[in-house]
């Protein structure tokens, strides 16, 4: 007999002489004992038990247990880049990879060049403050200068093999700091010269309106031909 035992659970691959489940189609007995599994999967990756039964020897049973592990490729990993940082701030580049079994190992370069783990352990990165964590994928810089600047990529690598995402370029540029002074500079003459420009239009009387008011107010003509009875208000004033 075989048996897969995974997470726990216990299953017949091979009983009574014939396979059992989806190893009907894919799987076969070899030389009366082998197993062997074809098209194998990462959920084929378990725990096989061989049993023997014997009745006529002295040790009527035994059993072997043999570890399986599927080995998958890993693809192509996604790799999150930032096209262009100012010098001085923190950059962080990305790479992640989820089908690779065993889990892979991340590796970043730029321009081709492999990147140590701490930019501190080469001297030919000492003008760079990085730090990569081959475990995530991560790679972080903590203040980036302009030779951070090129393209990048990075390569998953496990026992089953390697792939790699496609470069993309990182940018460092300097912050022009006079020209963001000047610029708020310009914005508050610009606001000042309205301020100004509303308050003497205000002393000038544009924006003051004429209002009727009771020592202006005339009562209008009465036509020719008609009679109307007079208010008090017309009798007191003598209109």
């Amino acid at each position: 007999e075989w048996k897969k035992i995974q997470h726990g659970d216990t299953s017949y691959v091979f009983f009574d002489n014939k396979m059992q489940g989806d190893f009907m189609t894919r799987a076969e007995i070899y030389g009366r004992t082998s197993l062997v599994i074809k098209n194998v999967t990462r959920m084929d990756t378990a725990t096989y038990r061989c049993e023997v039964a014997a009745p006529n020897d002295k040790k009527n049973i035994d059993e072997l247990n043999i570890e399986l592990t599927v080995l998958v490729k890993p693809v192509t990993p996604r790799c999150r880049v930032p096209k262009a940082v100012p010098v001085g701030k923190s950059a962080s580049l990305h790479c992640q990879e989820n089908e690779g079994y065993p889990a892979p190992i991340y590796s970043w370069y730029r321009n081709s060049e492999p990147l140590p783990t701490d930019s501190k352990s080469n001297a030919k990165f000492h003008n760079s403050s990085f730090i990569l964590n081959p475990e995530t994928g991560t790679l972080v810089f903590h203040a980036v200068h302009k030779g951070d600047t090129g393209r990048y990529y990075c390569i998953a690598t496990n026992d089953a093999g390697v792939a790699k995402c496609e470069e993309q370029e990182m940018e460092v540029y300097d912050l022009n700091i006079a020209g963001i002074v000047g610029g708020v500079l310009v914005v508050l003459v610009v606001l000042v010269l309205i301020t100004l420009g509303i308050c003497c239009a205000y002393r000038r009387g544009y924006f003051v309106n004429n209002k009727q008011n009771g020592k202006n107010y005339k009562t209008p003509a009465k036509p020719e031909g008609v009679n109307y009875i007079r208010t008090d208000e017309e009798v007191r004033t003598g209109n």
